[in-house]
């Protein structure tokens, strides 16, 4: 091979890979971002096997595999946005991803929580690989149900990283746990429990069901309704004492948190969104709460994580904890607000600047965010395939599916001033959901949106909502 031959065989191998998602834009800036974006998101996972099926497992013997073995999962990032976008555009590479996952799990006894070159680094908190895992399964790929649950309920129910603790008290206490952060990992906990209750509902083991789907309500111990902020708690069942309490401090001396403060990780429920309402003492209450995310100033402190980046008030675009937020406005009937804000930060937060990213990449995330929104569509439960709407950048978004077939978004009337949806239409049938299902994209077909400059009742009525 010449090295002509090379480059041109890479460069047709990627406009392959990028042409799975096809935009119609008169914004040459945007489409540079999109395609920059679709781009990072295809950097890792990456393969790590020979040619001939050859790699070093987690036990740090070689094994040969039928399948191709990935690593770089950056899963704490990726779950949220990353992998739910791959669902989409690389059906055909997820039957290895989850062997991967299954394979991993066999060798070092739990799943994936950050895998790097064979190795489990174990950075960030909570059980990552369990919403990926249980996402393909509940997606219908070809996954082993069984083995995948058993993987799941064996990596949860270890008494490492907390979970010894939170098997015991039913949640994490701060006082007997030296390394702190039990609010960040007892809420990752609590959604990745969601997830495998989920699974286990699906091949009908009622046990595992009740034990997990109770375990996944567990986020409510942190809650404290005095403050109304998720907070550390002891083994007595005391909150800390409110007169040291900062909810904008990332760096408590405390530090229930995990590169972020109160105000950002008291959202992070996005498995029961509903019960999250009904804590706050309902819609009325949660709206005020959520709005004034958005608009509330204050100093980080001197010991602020330079994680905590990209601040619309309190909302940290820049890290992932918040990705899923402004999309919880669809949940109480007001979708018009989410998309005012995915606007301005798909406009506002990634650009083609050498700073054109409002964080660090985290492996594909922060772009994820991007494609899947500016599309018009983002996955906040983190498993299952609900698909909220929110307000799409381009005049039509086709996307490759697999198996010969396309899903397209395509808008009516759009611009940067008419940023609201004003009706749907799902194969030219009315579509008055504020979300779609995966079963509907990967079918193939058309949703269109008509928008317009200012919010309409779309999606506001209580059966609208996901």
């Amino acid at each position: 091979h010449s090295f002509i031959e090379t480059f041109s065989e890479a460069s047709k191998a990627w406009r392959e890979e990028l042409e799975k998602i096809v935009i119609e834009t008169d914004n040459e800036d945007d489409r540079s971002v999109f395609y920059t974006a679709l781009y990072h998101t295809m950097v890792a996972p990456s393969v790590f096997c020979d040619v001939n099926g050859e790699y070093r497992g987690a036990d740090g013997e070689v094994h040969k595999g039928d399948f191709t073995n990935y690593t770089t999962l950056s899963l704490w990032d990726t779950y949220r946005a990353a992998h739910p976008l791959m669902t989409l555009i690389h059906r055909e590479k997820q039957k290895d991803i989850a062997q991967t996952f299954l394979h991993i799990f066999e060798q070092q006894g739990k799943l994936p929580v950050w895998h790097l070159m064979g190795n489990e680094t174990d950075c960030m908190v909570g059980n990552p690989g369990v919403p990926v895992l249980a996402d393909l399964v509940l997606k219908g790929f070809d996954v082993d149900a069984q083995a995948a649950l058993k993987a799941m309920v064996g990596s949860a129910m270890l008494d490492e990283r907390s979970m010894g603790l939170l098997k015991q008290y039913g949640y994490i206490p701060f006082d007997l746990e030296p390394d702190k952060e039990t609010v960040a990992k007892g809420l990752e906990y609590a959604l990745a429990d969601w997830c495998i209750a989920q699974v286990a509902k699906k091949v009908g083991d009622q046990e595992n069901y009740n034990y997990f789907n109770e375990r996944s309500k567990s986020y409510r111990h942190y809650f404290d309704k005095q403050s109304r902020f998720m907070r550390g708690k002891d083994s007595q069942g005391n909150f800390r004492d409110l007169k040291d309490f900062d909810p904008l401090s990332t760096k408590h001396r405390n530090d229930d948190y995990c590169e972020g403060n109160a105000w950002q990780y008291s959202w992070l429920v996005p498995h029961d969104v509903h019960g999250l309402v009904d804590l706050f003492g309902g819609e009325k209450a949660f709206i005020a709460k959520l709005d004034s995310l958005f608009t509330i100033e204050g100093d980080l402190g001197e010991e602020a994580s330079p994680d905590v980046t990209g601040l619309i008030g309190q909302y940290a675009h820049g890290n992932e904890p918040s990705h899923h937020i402004i999309y919880m406005y669809n949940y109480v009937g007001q979708p018009w607000k989410a998309a005012r804000l995915v606007r301005q930060v798909l406009r506002e937060q990634y650009r083609t600047d050498v700073d054109g990213l409002s964080g660090n990449e985290d492996v594909g995330q922060m772009s994820a965010w991007y494609v899947l929104s500016a599309m018009g569509l983002y996955q906040v439960e983190p498993a299952g395939g609900r698909y909220l709407i929110g307000s799409p950048l381009f005049d039509q978004a086709s996307i490759n599916v697999g198996d010969g077939k396309t899903f397209t978004v395509r808008t009516v009337n759009n611009s940067d001033t008419n940023i609201y949806v004003q009706s749907a239409q799902l194969n030219g049938k009315p579509h008055d959901k504020s979300y779609i299902d995966y079963g509907d994209i990967i079918a193939g077909g058309t949703l269109t949106l008509t928008m317009g400059p200012k919010p309409s009742k779309w999606g506001t009525s209580r059966k609208s909502r996901p």
